[in-house]
């Protein structure tokens, strides 16, 4: 479906309000149950380079700046 007949669809539905109701309720976007979009940074909102372990739920670069202040050390 395109942009144009999707906002022409919604033009088409504003005076029909129970079928409005029905196309968005079986056209609106899936809740997650896996995969990269699920797990988000909780300080930053990344969906990348996500670190799960420990309960963190931290991206990679935001581990890195609050590893030490958590208690993780540096072996290197």
């Amino acid at each position: 479906m395109t942009v144009s007949s999707h906002t022409k669809v919604f033009k088409q539905l504003k005076v029909k309000p129970l079928k409005l109701k029905k196309f968005i309720k079986h056209n609106a976007p899936k809740e997650r149950s896996c995969g990269k979009a699920l797990n988000k940074c909780k300080r930053c909102g990344r969906l990348g380079g996500h670190i799960n372990k420990y309960k963190l739920h931290l991206c990679r670069q935001c581990f890195r700046e609050i590893a030490t202040r958590i208690g993780f050390k540096k072996y290197s």
